[in-house]
């Protein structure tokens, strides 16, 4: 995650709407050691005297030289956190900075497919489990969902008289599941009607 955002501006764009890579690493770095803030400022909204010093903390992120800035998202959480225990990080980071990685990656000019890190067997194996275990479930869709990945395993995500078939590798069918979908490489199979009923509810190329 800090070897892409360190590659581009901190104005570079992203896959999250209306987020600049800057943007991006703020969130990063408040959700992995700064919970606190997150819910001042959810609190902020409700009595504004109440988010002063979250606004605080975000301005000094806002202009923190963005090398320093790239470094706190490098550093990892703090040392009280949970997520500094491997076992822990894993499942609670590993697909949230998986996803984020590839939202500054796929959303550069030039971008190609050939340039993205390579994927080892060991991170498809722990996205798919992710997959499996957290409930990206399609419930806008009216037919039944299936995730395939290409020889290799399947699991329905959502019962139904007539399903479709989404079909890729666990990354793939990751980004598709958190809404990237123009950026996925994932096959929607099935029936002309359960196909077009899917990508009713789920089109590919909105996002969301």
């Amino acid at each position: 995650m800090a070897d892409a955002l360190a590659a581009v501006s901190p104005d570079a764009p992203t896959l999250c709407e209306g987020w600049d890579a800057r943007d991006l690493a703020i969130h990063l770095v408040l959700r992995d050691g700064r919970p606190d803030v997150l819910l001042g400022e959810l609190a902020g909204k409700a009595v504004p005297a109440a988010g002063r010093p979250a606004a605080a903390v975000r301005e000094r992120l806002e202009q923190m030289p963005w090398d320093e800035l790239v470094d706190e998202v490098r550093g990892g959480p703090p040392p009280w956190s949970p997520t500094r225990v491997p076992a822990v990080e894993r499942q609670f980071n590993g697909a949230e900075f998986y996803v984020h990685t590839q939202d500054v990656l796929r959303a550069q000019p030039g971008f190609s497919r050939g340039d993205l890190p390579e994927v080892s067997s060991d991170q498809r194996e722990r996205l798919w489990r992710t997959l499996k275990v957290f409930p990206m479930r399609y419930g806008k869709s009216t037919v039944g969902v299936v995730r395939q990945v290409p020889s290799g395993p399947s699991a329905v995500v959502r019962q139904g008289a007539r399903s479709v078939t989404l079909r890729g590798q666990p990354e793939e069918l990751l980004l598709h599941a958190f809404g990237r979908r123009p950026q996925a490489a994932v096959e929607v199979l099935g029936d002309r009607d359960a196909v077009a009923a899917f990508e009713d509810a789920y089109p590919s190329d909105q996002q969301g």
